[in-house]
């Protein structure tokens, strides 16, 4: 089995691949945050268009569209490349990380980000991918050269 080495302030911990059962509990958890920057990406979008709803399928709604997808991704990649993980993350000591256990490059979290996308829009079978290799690298990691790795619990 892969074990990876980090590198944190403290002393290396050992890590494994992440199953898909901590993958979804992340994302679930990751959901909460996600919700405040919705809301403070549509208050914006709002203040934009002067407190003028738009119309469902119209192109300011594909702009808003646009528009939540990025500061989603923002907080997803920034979190990943300063801390290696979002919030979502923390409590099942989650981290990303490129092949060999260091933190991945921008560019990588920025593709993993929107392959990660259309992982979720192929109705999960990204994601699913997942229990099929042996690294349970999904599709995202994959394309990224990233991993989703496990720490082991500090001593």
């Amino acid at each position: 089995m892969l074990r990876a080495r980090m590198d944190t302030a403290s002393a290396p911990t050992a890590a494994r691949p992440a199953h898909l059962g901590w993958r979804l509990l992340a994302l679930l958890y990751d959901t909460l945050p996600a919700l405040a920057l919705w809301f403070l990406g549509a208050a914006v979008m709002l203040a934009l268009t002067f407190g003028r709803t738009v119309a469902p399928g119209s192109i300011e709604a594909w702009m808003e569209l646009l528009w939540l997808w990025l500061l989603t991704g923002a907080y997803a990649v920034i979190s990943w490349r300063l801390g290696g993980q979002t919030l979502g993350m923390r409590p099942w000591r989650l981290r990303v990380t490129d092949a060999q256990g260091q933190r991945a490059s921008w560019s990588a979290l920025c593709l993993r980000y929107a392959v990660a996308t259309v992982s979720l829009a192929a109705f999960g079978l990204g994601l699913l991918w997942s229990l099929i290799d042996r690294q349970h690298r999904s599709w995202h990691d994959l394309a990224s050269g990233t991993l989703m790795v496990r720490m082991d619990p500090s001593r």
